[in-house]
């Protein structure tokens, strides 16, 4: 089975020697996503609901390109500056997976890249 990398310009490029996400069969990784403007490349401002947010839209935006959305999502792994975020991150999650959420974890980190204060990756099936 061969891999595909999926790459997006409407979602922030690799900062590093990775993709955004790779295709193998039905099967689609994607990276840890933080909270940067995918024009900009810059981190956004705000604390962890808005950084959220940043991270999730630009999660389906790398789904999009895969010919996915946020249903084809299975698993999630939630890295958090500061676990006491916990809440406020979650109640932003709860709004892009309203129905069927996928399975999480979500871990305490001691830093991440750039200074964000959350990273989301996931994977998902794709049809």
């Amino acid at each position: 089975m061969e891999k595909e990398v999926v790459a997006t310009q409407t979602a922030p490029a690799a900062i590093g020697p990775y993709s955004q996400a790779i295709r193998c069969g039905n099967l689609l990784f994607l990276s840890g996503q933080i909270a940067l403007e995918p024009a900009t490349a810059q981190l956004i401002e705000g604390g962890t609901a808005e950084q959220t947010r940043r991270v999730l839209q630009n999660i389906e935006q790398v789904l999009t390109a895969a010919g996915g959305t946020l249903q084809n999502v299975v698993k999630t792994t939630v890295f958090l500056q500061r676990l006491d975020d916990f809440a406020e991150m979650n109640q932003v999650y709860a709004t892009f997976f309203v129905d069927r959420p996928p399975a999480r974890s979500a871990v305490e980190v001691s830093s991440l890249p750039r200074g964000a204060l959350v990273e989301i990756e996931a994977v998902a099936i794709l049809d």
